[in-house]
């Protein structure tokens, strides 16, 4: 019995080799025509061919799975920081706000990517097991409480909050019942958090999401945007040295169980400044929207974000605080923690879409 194969390759000959030798004499009187009219005739013979050799199917399939999910993935990141905001009076009291905010149900490409807000099981899934670092100033400090305020209960959290609001120090908890633990270190300096990142390095030892920020003390203290932004490129170089020996390591342990992915990396952005709102007249000379924009140029600068080829994810607390507004903070630096919450939320669907998960 002739066998599939042979038969496509019969039915190919006959549809297009039989029409070529008609046309061969006209067409060899134009090369251009020729090699055009071959080039068509071999794409035809593929199409015809491509059902009967299945790893060519699968093969074909594959790639433009990968390419269809791999421009969802990008578009789907690049608009994680599509908000609405609802900041209104309360009925019960005009000097209260009501303060909310959800994706933007009127774009079709947020719907499309179907962002969600996770609540404290969905976060305990997508997190079970992992080891999260949160490093930096009091912004990385407001994003911790607002990632423990998600997965511990209220009694729970109450006990923590003490601890983890201690002046300038580090903290660490293990909730036992998904297996997390979370490390925030005091890292006001962009510098503190080079060496942090060259420890996980030297130790071959590194968090499963790591989220890092500085900026407000480097620019009360220091006031140098250009020392700053060679402290970012410092960074850079050991959080992309980072990510590169993970990818190494997993990729010469493909098949092992002791292959791990590689660290995911989110940077949280400076705050919105209401200058006439900060809370010392050191803070009001010094913290000028004119030195806010250069440290923001340096960042740009310094290719740490991925919007400049960079390794982190940006957590843009500048636009979600601007949107908040003014009726959102007390100091023009701090903010409620709705602003905070909104990052944390914007952080976990950045996951679900990097480790392919869906809830």
């Amino acid at each position: 019995m002739i066998g599939a194969v042979q038969l496509g390759v019969l039915a190919a000959c006959v549809v297009v080799l039989v029409p070529m030798g008609m046309a061969g004499y006209h067409l060899s009187r134009n090369k251009m025509l020729f090699f055009s009219g071959a080039l068509f005739i071999t794409l035809a013979i593929g199409v015809h061919l491509t059902p009967y050799f299945p790893s060519v199917t699968d093969f074909v399939t594959t790639v433009s799975s990968v390419v269809v999910f791999q421009n969802r993935r990008d578009s789907c990141l690049s608009h994680l920081h599509d908000l609405v905001w609802d900041v209104s009076p309360s009925p019960n009291s005009p000097l209260d706000y009501h303060k909310s905010w959800a994706w933007d149900a009127s774009s079709s490409s947020v719907s499309a990517c179907g962002f969600q807000k996770l609540g404290r099981f969905d976060a305990a899934d997508l997190l079970n097991g992992s080891w999260v670092v949160v490093a930096g100033d009091s912004q990385a400090r407001l994003v911790a409480v607002s990632l423990l305020a998600l997965v511990l209960d209220s009694d729970r959290m109450d006990q923590v909050r003490g601890d983890l609001f201690k002046r300038h120090s580090d903290y660490q908890i293990v909730v036992d019942e998904i297996g997390m633990r979370l490390d925030f270190f005091w890292a006001p300096y962009a510098s503190n958090l080079t060496t942090l990142v060259a420890g996980f390095n030297r130790n071959r030892n590194y968090p499963d999401v790591l989220v890092m920020g500085s900026g407000l003390w480097h620019m009360l203290h220091f006031t140098n945007a250009s020392d700053y932004g060679a402290s970012l490129q410092s960074l850079r170089t050991h959080a992309a040295a980072l990510v590169s020996s993970s990818e190494q390591h997993e990729e010469a342990v493909t098949g092992s169980v002791l292959a791990r992915p590689s660290p995911h990396l989110f940077w949280i952005g400076m705050p919105t400044l209401i200058n006439s709102m900060l809370n010392s007249d050191e803070k009001r000379e010094k913290m000028t929207d004119v030195l806010r924009a250069a440290y923001d140029e340096q960042l740009r600068n310094s290719n740490l974000v991925r919007k400049s080829n960079g390794p982190f994810l940006l957590l843009d607390v500048e636009s979600l605080s601007w949107n908040c507004g003014v009726r959102c903070t007390v100091d023009g630096m701090h903010y409620d923690m709705i602003v905070y919450e909104a990052a944390l939320h914007i952080m976990l669907n950045a996951l679900l879409i990097e480790s392919h998960q869906k809830l």
